[in-house]
């Protein structure tokens, strides 16, 4: 081989080293960019499925791995082991599921999510979660699914025996008491008139404040910080509902969380049901004992002067700023709460979606026809008050729920127990400045 020949192949067979080299490195870097992204989901209904179900199908189209984890079903013990995680500065959790009334809890743990999301995606979402989730100018958590608490029933026994969903708490009493003894005497001895939650837990904070704002008692602290609990409208409501404790519900409810109630109610032994949207699509399954059988009505009003209302619910996601992997979780938290996983997500699971326009989406008015009616409520929705008491909502929530389950429980009268309560209250918030 001449000197010519034998430098070219040389210099042919260099540059074929170096372009694998090159490649090699390539694939080595693609392998570095991967990550494995954790996601803590929720463990009501079909929820941790469903998100599961979502990051599996981000994994798959980023090039990343998920591990799903769950957690206490008590919403209250979830925020619990969240701040011990949060706090200690554990990097075990990349994206947490955060409930509406935990950004200004839990936010300074959180990234600002902002520069991950453009203006036109955050247009899309209901403009007060966005709001709600906005701490000192940082965005520390996506709208994942909104909530409001809604009436469920059943439309075959009200038509079996005349009557029509109720529009007062009163009527409720009224129908659901008839139906009750009726179904009882047919036969069915487990019927019971009205199920929710009554257990001690923040499911019963978000109960007792509908039954108060419909009356027109007011949200515990009002905007401006001043606590208003203690008045005549918050008592006739914690009457009322005490009343139903033994005669149209079981006592068992002061057990209940979400799925307690649903258990009862969609086994077919209650008229009527408290619960979250995410109820239908699981009371209309095709092994469900009542599907076919249930409609769907905002919550009574407190008498004739009253409004409907329902406790505004929902979830969001955040990612952790002790992340390792903060631009991927974040990429995640974009396609859980962008509008093809929404829209997924409440075809199969009826999770309401944070983006407007879906609600007028044919393929989910097809599947929830109660969504045409939901904009209406979540827009007149009682907030908690979350915002106005920052860090200090988990004790007022505490404290508020424990006087109302005190009175539903039968040891203790509600003007006593809101007396109490609002003593305790200004001293918690330093007479309104909290």
């Amino acid at each position: 081989m001449d000197n010519a020949l034998r430098n070219a192949f040389h210099d042919a067979l260099r540059n074929t080293l170096m372009g694998l080299a090159l490649a090699g490195a390539l694939v080595i870097h693609t392998r570095a960019e991967a990550a494995t992204v954790t996601i803590s989901c929720g463990t009501v209904g079909q929820e941790f499925e469903q998100c599961r179900k979502g990051a599996e199908a981000w994994a798959k189209k980023a090039g990343h791995q998920v591990k799903v984890e769950s957690g206490p079903t008590d919403a209250s013990e979830q925020l619990t082991v969240f701040q011990q995680q949060l706090s200690a500065g554990a990097s075990e959790i990349d994206v947490y599921r955060v409930d509406v009334v935990w950004p200004g809890i839990l936010g300074a743990h959180f990234i600002d999510l902002k520069p991950y999301m453009s203006e036109e995606v955050l247009s899309q979402h209901f403009p007060a979660i966005v709001k709600n989730n906005t701490v000192d100018g940082k965005l520390v958590a996506m709208p994942w699914f909104t909530d409001a608490g809604l009436l469920y029933y059943r439309q075959d026994l009200l038509e079996k025996h005349g009557q029509k969903p109720p529009t007062t708490w009163q009527e409720l009493a009224q129908v659901a008491k008839l139906v009750q003894d009726a179904e009882r005497k047919a036969g069915n001895t487990k019927m019971v008139g009205f199920v929710f939650q009554a257990k001690a837990a923040e499911t019963l904070t978000c109960n007792a404040l509908e039954w108060i704002d419909s009356f027109g008692g007011g949200t515990i602290v009002a905007e401006d910080g001043k606590v208003t609990i203690n008045n005549p409208k918050a008592v006739e409501a914690l009457k009322t509902a005490a009343s139903w404790i033994d005669t149209i519900a079981p006592k068992g409810v002061l057990s209940y969380e979400e799925e307690g109630a649903r258990g009862v109610f969609q086994s077919g032994n209650a008229v009527f049901m408290r619960n979250w949207p995410y109820a239908w699509a699981l009371a209309n399954a095709p092994d469900s004992p009542v599907k076919g059988k249930v409609g769907v009505v905002a919550l009574p009003k407190g008498g004739a002067d009253g409004k409907h209302t329902g406790t505004l619910g929902g979830w969001q996601l955040a990612v952790s700023k002790y992340s390792k992997n903060q631009e991927a979780a974040a990429d995640l938290v974009k396609y859980l709460t962008g509008p093809e996983e929404q829209k997924r997500r409440a075809l199969e699971a009826s999770f309401n979606p944070t983006i407007m326009s879906l609600y007028k989406d044919p393929d989910l008015l097809k599947a929830n026809p109660f969504y045409g009616n939901l904009l209406d409520t979540f827009t007149n929705a009682v907030a908690r008050p979350s915002k106005v008491t920052g860090p200090k909502y988990s004790r007022v929530s505490a404290d508020f729920r424990n006087a109302v389950h005190t009175v539903l429980s039968g040891k203790g009268k509600p003007e006593e127990q809101l007396k109490d309560l609002q003593g305790k209250l200004d001293r918690l918030s330093r007479r309104g400045k909290w």
